[in-house]
C-alpha cells in the first residue's frame, strides 16, 4: 500500500508542515524545512517556501518511508541534477546516498554528499538527513530525486548559490558587518556629480525582492554563452568569475543578447524612460522578466551598475558599488587623452577618448587562481558594464596591464594623462596634466551611509588628494564647459566670483591678472563656452570671445569675463599658455520629506513632500514615483525587520527626477498585500 493512504494520526506524528511533496510512485515522504533552512542559509528573506540553500553548507530533510529502513542491507540513494544535460563529469549531476555506497562515475565532480543524523529512527522508517552540496557546486536550480536501490523518483526542486559565509568558497568573505553590507543590504548609495561636487542617489537593490531568483537565473540562461553550449556554461557557473562576466554582459541589452536594458546618451528618451528616472533595480528586472524579456529603455553607467549589484548579491557573490570621478575612457590603449582645440579654442573635432565627470560601475569579491596562485589578486574584482570584462583593483594598482580581461581600460580610467592640443596649421601641446584623471573613487560605507574614498585602492597617490565633499540634491540640467587660453605668460591669473551662482540669474566671473615682468605685454584671451554632457562628449557651442588687453609691468587688471545663467565651480592650472578649464556645477534645491514615526500593518500610511519651485516658470508634467523595498508592496505579505527606505521622485518637463529618502526602522511588522495609495506613479500637473 503506497504511503499516500497514511493515517491521520501517523500524519500528526510526522509533524510534516505545508511543504511534503508526496511521491505516488515511491513509498516515502518528504520534508525540506525550507523556513529552518533558509533561515540558516540566509535565504528566508527571498522565501520561506522555497528550499534556497548556499553551497559548501548543509542543510536538513526528513523522508518518511512506509516501511523501516536498515542501512546495513538497505540503499538509500539520491540525485540532483542542474540543466538540460546533467553530467557527473561536468559537475551538474552528482549520486550519492546513505549509505555513503553509491557507485560514482570515475570523473565525477561536485560530489553530494547525505548523512543519517542521530535522531533518526530507521526502524519506522523516519530518516532525519543532513545534506551538503560541495562548495564548488554549480549555482542554480536543482531537482531533487531518492529510491530504494536503483529506483529513483523526483521529490523537490530547490536552489543553490555562492556562499560567503563558507571558507571554502571562492567568494568567501571573513568579516560578518561586510556579508551583511556586501550580500544581505537591499538599499544604497550610488555617487555621482564631479570630482569637487559628490553627492549620493540612494537606491533599492531589492535582491531579495519577488521571483529574484527566477529573474536572475533566466538572465542567466539567456545568455549568449549558454544559447552556445548550455551543458558547459551551466557547468562553469561554480566559478564566480565566469558568472560575473555573464553578468556584466546581460545588463547591457545588445543585437546579440536578450539583455535587461538599453544604454541611452543621447536628449532623446520618448520611448522609454530617462535613465535618471530609476530608483531601483527591482522595477527594471520585473518589467524585463514579466514582459517575455524585452528591453527596458532607458539606463547609463549607474543603472547598470545597480542592477548588477542586484543580480550579484542574489546570486551570493559579495558586491559594492563603485564612481570613479574625472573617469578617462582611452579607445587606444595608450594610457592618454588627447583633446584638441582649434581657433578660439572650438575643439575642431570630437574624438572618442573623452573624460567623464563621473563613471559607475561595480566589484565583485572572489579568489583569482586564475591570475596567481598566491592570491595576491584575490579580493576586489572590478565588473564594468559599458567594456563588459572584468580586472582585478590589485593589478590595476600593480600596473599590471599585461593581464587578462580589461585591466588596461580600467587603469586608464583612473590613471591616464590629459593632453591638451592647440591646432591651427600645426599641433602644438598646451597642457599635459598627469593628475586630474581618478579622483574621489567612492563606495558606500559598511553599515553607514557615508561615502569612503578608496582611490588607494587603484592608483598610488599623486601629491595627496583633498578629501572635501559636499553633499548636494542636483537638478539634473546639462553641464558646461568654460575654456580660456591667455597666449603670453603672465605672473598672476585668478578667477573669482563676483556673486553666489544662483539659478535665473547671471554669473559673473572676475579675471584677475598682474603683470610682474620688465615689459609691457600684450595679452590675447580666447574665451569659449561649449555645451556637454556628463561623459564629455560636447553638444553645442555657446559663446566664443576674443578679448585683447595690454598690462604694463608691475601692474595688474581685472574685468568680466562672461555672464550665463547656470551655476559654476572653478578650477584653473596655471602653465605657460594659461589653459583653464570650468565645468559648471549643478544648484542646490530645496524639498522637505516627513513620514510618520511608525508604520502599522493594514493601515495607510500618510506622508508629506514640500517641494519649493525654483526657477521663475510654471512647472508642467509634474509626477511624483514612490518605492521602497519593504514599505511599497503591492502582491505577497513579507515580514521585514530592519531599516527599510522610502524614497520619492519629483519629475516635470524643466527638470528631471529630484529624489528625497527617508528611513524606517521595521520591527516584525508585516507589510500589507494590499497596494498603498503612495505606491506607483501619480501625475499632479
Amino acid at each position: 500500500m503506497l504511503y499516500r493512504n497514511l493515517t491521520e494520526k501517523l500524519w500528526k506524528d510526522l509533524k510534516i508542515n505545508d511543504h511534503i511533496c508526496p511521491i505516488c510512485d515511491l513509498e516515502l515522504f518528504l520534508d525540506l524545512h525550507c523556513e529552518t533552512n533558509n533561515n540558516d542559509h540566509h535565504t528566508s528573506q527571498i522565501s520561506v517556501n522555497q528550499l534556497i540553500v548556499r553551497r559548501g553548507q548543509p542543510f536538513n530533510i526528513t523522508l518518511k518511508m512506509a516501511k523501516p529502513f536498515n542501512p546495513d542491507s538497505d540503499q538509500l540513494t539520491m540525485k540532483v541534477v542542474t540543466g538540460k544535460y546533467p553530467s557527473e563529469e561536468r559537475g551538474t549531476m552528482s549520486r550519492f546516498g546513505v549509505p555513503d555506497k553509491v557507485e560514482l562515475s570515475p570523473c565525477a565532480i561536485a560530489v553530494w554528499k547525505a548523512e543519517l543524523q542521530k535522531n533518526s529512527l530507521p526502524e519506522t522508517g523516519m530518516l532525519a538527513l543532513t545534506i551538503t552540496p560541495p562548495a564548488h557546486a554549480p549555482v542554480g536550480e536543482y531537482k531533487l530525486s531518492a529510491g530504494l536501490k536503483a529506483e529513483e523518483n523526483e521529490l523537490a526542486e530547490l536552489f543553490v548559490l555562492f556562499n560567503p559565509w563558507c571558507s571554502e568558497d571562492w567568494v568567501f568573505l571573513p568579516n560578518e558587518a561586510e556579508r551583511q553590507e556586501y550580500v544581505m543590504n537591499q538599499h544604497g548609495i550610488i555617487y555621482k556629480g564631479s570630482d569637487q561636487y559628490i553627492h549620493g542617489l540612494s537606491w533599492d537593490f531589492g535582491q531579495f525582492e519577488e521571483d529574484m531568483v527566477q529573474i536572475c537565473l533566466k538572465l542567466l540562461d539567456l545568455s549568449r554563452k549558454h544559447k552556445r553550449d548550455p551543458a558547459d556554461d551551466v557547468s562553469a557557473r561554480c566559478n564566480p568569475i565566469y558568472v560575473g562576466r555573464v553578468v556584466t554582459n546581460m545588463v547591457n541589452k545588445e543585437d546579440a543578447n536578450d539583455g535587461v536594458l538599453v544604454g541611452n546618451w543621447s536628449d532623446d528618451y520618448s520611448r522609454g524612460f530617462p535613465p535618471t528616472h530609476w530608483s531601483g533595480s527591482y522595477d527594471i528586472l520585473k518589467q524585463w522578466y514579466t514582459t517575455s524579456f524585452k528591453r527596458v529603455s532607458y539606463g547609463q553607467c549607474w543603472v547598470f551598475a545597480g542592477i548588477m549589484c542586484s543580480v550579484m548579491r542574489l546570486l551570493g557573490i559579495p558586491c559594492r558599488v563603485v564612481t570613479n570621478f574625472q573617469s578617462a575612457h582611452d579607445s587606444n590603449a595608450n594610457l592618454t587623452i588627447d583633446k584638441y582645440y582649434g581657433d578660439f579654442l572650438v575643439r575642431p573635432k570630437e574624438t572618442d577618448e573623452r573624460v567623464w565627470n563621473f563613471h559607475v560601475w561595480v566589484e565583485g569579491w572572489m579568489r583569482r587562481p586564475d591570475l596567481a596562485e598566491d592570491g595576491r589578486y584575490d579580493g576586489w574584482q572590478a565588473l564594468d558594464g559599458t567594456p563588459q570584462e572584468l580586472s582585478e583593483i590589485s593589478a590595476i594598482l600593480k600596473g599590471d596591464v599585461h593581464l587578462k580581461y580589461d585591466v588596461l581600460f580600467v587603469s586608464a580610467e583612473v590613471n591616464a594623462d590629459v593632453v591638451s592640443w592647440l591646432v591651427n596649421g600645426s599641433k602644438v601641446e598646451m597642457f599635459s596634466d598627469t593628475k586630474s584623471v581618478g579622483q574621489h573613487i567612492s563606495t558606500k560605507a559598511v553599515g553607514s551611509n557615508e561615502r569612503v574614498d578608496i582611490t588607494n585602492t587603484y592608483k598610488h597617490t599623486e601629491g595627496g588628494l583633498s578629501q572635501q565633499t559636499e553633499s548636494f540634491q542636483f537638478i539634473p540640467v546639462k553641464l558646461f564647459t568654460l575654456v580660456m587660453l591667455v597666449n603670453q605668460n603672465t605672473a598672476g591669473m585668478t578667477i573669482t566670483f563676483e556673486s553666489t551662482p544662483v539659478n535665473g540669474q547671471d554669473v559673473k566671473m572676475k579675471l584677475v591678472l598682474r603683470n610682474e615682468g620688465s615689459s609691457a605685454r600684450t595679452l590675447s584671451i580666447g574665451v569659449s563656452v561649449q555645451a556637454m554632457t556628463y561623459t564629455g562628449r560636447l553638444k553645442e557651442n555657446i559663446k566664443n570671445e576674443v578679448i585683447e588687453k595690454e598690462l604694463l609691468p608691475g601692474n595688474g587688471d581685472s574685468f568680466g569675463v562672461i555672464c550665463f545663467t547656470f551655476a559654476c565651480k572653478c578650477c584653473g592650472n596655471q602653465v605657460s599658455k594659461s589653459l583653464f578649464v570650468f565645468f559648471l556645477r549643478l544648484f542646490k534645491i530645496s524639498s522637505l520629506f516627513q513620514v510618520p514615526d511608525e508604520a502599522r500593518v493594514d493601515q495607510k500610511m500618510t506622508f508629506k513632500v514640500d517641494f519649493k519651485n525654483p526657477v521663475n516658470e510654471t512647472l508642467t508634467g509634474c509626477t511624483l514615483t514612490v518605492s521602497g523595498t519593504g514599505l511599497v508592496q503591492s502582491e505577497e505579505i513579507i515580514k521585514y525587520v530592519g531599516k527599510c527606505t522610502l524614497l520619492v521622485d519629483f519629475d516635470c518637463a524643466s527638470f528631471r527626477d529630484i529624489k528625497k529618502i527617508n528611513y524606517k526602522n521595521l520591527k516584525n511588522i508585516l507589510v500589507n498585500s494590499t497596494p498603498l495609495p503612495i505606491a506607483g506613479r501619480s501625475k499632479r500637473n
